[in-house]
């Protein structure tokens, strides 16, 4: 559907630059431009700021191809042009010379030379016209863009707040810590590695997510601390499947998007129950698209864990459309059984 700001930007250079000069002539008694001309004229204008702003910036200048949006520009301005003063020469003569009936010696020496400036006379208020529905588009998206920046930044800080929220607690921090303890007095060896990684999660939350972009593979350490400290409630094992794959630990990723789907398995499945209670993560990076799948299983009952919330899914996913506009899918399927979640995300 066009954009209503699309008419009015048609109504303005189309309109302005149809009629004005056949207004300015008439007042001066010089009706060198018919308003039959006028009328295809304001055709042809609207055709090409329509053409530039609906589908020549969207899908070229503003994907980062200057270079086919200019050839793109160019070649639209011709074929519009020829097609408008398309028709003989009853169409050209009302843009030539300013007289019905010149001079010979007139015709004669200038008609190369005129022939180059009515040319140039037709083809130059599509350009115009081009330049600055250009020039409006661009500054209303860069203003949207800088609008998006501060949102992003703003909704950047409250999931940063909500994820320290849910992790740096008294029910996460008691768990891991009393997990922990239970280590040392049964003097496991886990002990120590385990109150490392803890102390690394905290690091990466308290410090490193203060950044825009994380390594992959920090993000994927952290998973990994995640789920370990999760699998440390229950010594006997619980159903959980996990692979995570850091092949391209140097692409740089937005920190927190993964989290919360892992968070929210673990909060949902019941994964103490070991006969039905199950979890699976996968993350793998082909080329430069990291791919995450999440599935965990549904009690039939339903199950929350307990009442302290994550930065949530739909918190995730206008994270994602800021972020990663046109560079991710996100698909989220709740069945009967069991909860799925995929996630792609092309990095550059």
């Amino acid at each position: 559907m066009v954009q209503s700001s699309t008419w009015w930007q048609i109504l303005l250079w189309a309109g302005g630059f149809a009629f004005v000069p056949y207004l300015v002539a008439t007042a001066m008694g010089v009706p060198f431009i018919t308003l039959e001309r006028c009328f295809y004229n304001f055709i042809g204008l609207g055709i090409i700021v329509l053409l530039n702003l609906e589908v020549l910036l969207p899908r070229f200048y503003f994907q980062q191809k200057s270079l086919w949006y200019l050839l793109s520009a160019v070649l639209a301005i011709v074929l519009v042009t020829t097609i408008v003063y398309w028709n003989g020469p009853e169409w050209v003569r009302p843009m030539g010379p300013p007289f019905d009936k010149p001079p010979r010696e007139f015709t004669q020496r200038f008609t190369r030379v005129g022939g180059y400036f009515r040319m140039i006379g037709r083809i130059m208020p599509y350009f115009m016209a081009l330049i600055g529905s250009s020039m409006v588009a661009i500054g209303e998206f860069a203003r949207q863009k800088e609008k998006e920046t501060i949102q992003l930044a703003k909704e950047k800080l409250e999931t940063e707040m909500k994820f320290l929220k849910s992790q740096i607690n008294p029910h996460f921090l008691f768990n891991a810590l009393n997990n922990i303890y239970t280590l040392t007095l049964i003097k496991s060896d886990a002990a120590p590695e385990n109150l490392l990684r803890l102390s690394a999660m905290l690091r990466y939350m308290l410090y490193d997510c203060k950044a825009d972009k994380v390594p992959l593979e920090a993000e994927v350490t952290y998973l990994r601390h995640y789920v370990q400290m999760k699998l440390l409630k229950d010594s006997g094992g619980m159903n959980v499947e996990v692979f995570l794959q850091d092949s391209y630990p140097s692409l740089a990723i937005a920190p927190l998007l993964f989290i919360p789907f892992v968070e929210n398995a673990f909060k949902h499945s019941k994964i103490e129950d070991l006969d039905k209670g199950w979890i699976k993560i996968e993350l793998i990076t082909v080329d430069n698209e990291v791919r995450l799948c999440v599935q965990n299983s549904i009690p039939e009952n339903g199950y929350t864990k307990d009442n302290v919330g994550g930065i949530g899914l739909d918190n995730v996913r206008r994270q994602l459309e800021l972020m990663y506009p046109s560079q991710h899918f996100l698909h989220i399927e709740k069945k009967s059984d069991r909860f799925d979640v995929q996630l792609n995300i092309q990095l550059t």
